[in-house]
């Protein structure tokens, strides 16, 4: 299972601008742990998510040196994803497509039908740029707004996006609703009927149930798993509580109970830890 590390999630709900040289800091930690892949910010608007606008700037500013982890940039857009697919050193993104109608407006601005047009688009930039598109099926549990849902839902979204070529499809619990039971059993079927396709799990979670969620997605067969170092972070476009990421370091514990995670550098991981104390807000 590949492990995804979220600074961009872990961020952008936070009213208080984070100076760019931490952002750099810490996404140049980060870089020294092994994780597969750092979402470490966005190309949207900075009216939208201020705390995401310096997102260039770290891109620049960033020392990869011999580090592994791809970097991971969301947007919402295909002016956003032309922008991300000029960077040489991105190396995916991440576009969120909803199947709340309602959240698709949130989030985006736009209709589910308006932003299946623009994925299209972004998957076209993202084959020109030899870039990852990763989709992430927002709202994939259920939603708060009593917009339809059903799993049956959620396998046509999968068929689509499949069928137009999406690299990675992650299945997003956007507000935390989704129960360990549910988890399992969405990422089991979808694997039944695309077990080749790179299926991964971004759940938001309540520190008490973080843990059960994990071995959920672990046990439905997921190929990567989204977090965020102690559990930082939340959706601010969902018009809800914040509600945190799965804690990265549990991912580390439990995947190092049950599996082999031999890419983490252990020391650099509690190096990291110890600045996103310091980082982010108490």
């Amino acid at each position: 299972m590949k492990i995804i590390e979220c600074p961009r999630d872990a961020m952008q709900g936070i009213p208080t601008f984070i100076p760019t040289k931490d952002k750099v800091a810490y996404v140049n930690q980060l870089l020294k742990v092994g994780f597969d892949t750092l979402d470490m910010g966005s190309f949207v608007s900075a009216k939208a998510i201020p705390q995401m606008a310096d997102t260039q700037q770290v891109l620049q500013e960033i020392d990869r040196g011999s580090s592994k982890s791809q970097l991971l940039v969301i947007v919402a857009n295909v002016r956003g994803a032309a922008e991300a697919a000029a960077f040489s050193g991105v190396d995916a993104i991440g576009f969120p497509l909803s199947i709340s109608e309602t959240f698709q407006q949130l989030n985006t601005n736009k209709s589910i039908t308006e932003a299946l047009n623009q994925l299209e688009q972004i998957k076209n930039l993202c084959e020109g740029a030899n870039k990852k598109l990763v989709t992430y099926i927002s709202m994939g549990f259920g939603n708060p707004y009593g917009d339809p849902y059903s799993m049956d839902m959620v396998l046509k979204f999968v068929d689509l996006l499949v069928t137009m070529g999406a690299d990675v499809v992650s299945l997003a619990d956007t507000v935390g609703v989704a129960s360990p039971e549910a988890i399992k059993i969405l990422v089991a079927t979808i694997l039944q009927d695309w077990p080749d396709l790179e299926l991964g799990a971004h759940l938001h979670s309540h520190p008490s149930t973080a843990l059960q969620k994990i071995r959920a997605a672990y046990e439905g067969g997921a190929k990567r798993i989204d977090g965020a170092l102690m559990g930082f972070g939340g959706c601010p476009m969902a018009n809800e509580e914040l509600v945190g990421n799965i804690p990265t370091e549990k991912v580390v514990a439990f995947l190092g109970e049950h599996a082999k995670v031999d890419s983490i550098n252990p020391e650099e991981l509690v190096k990291a830890l110890l600045m996103a104390q310091k980082i982010f807000p108490k």
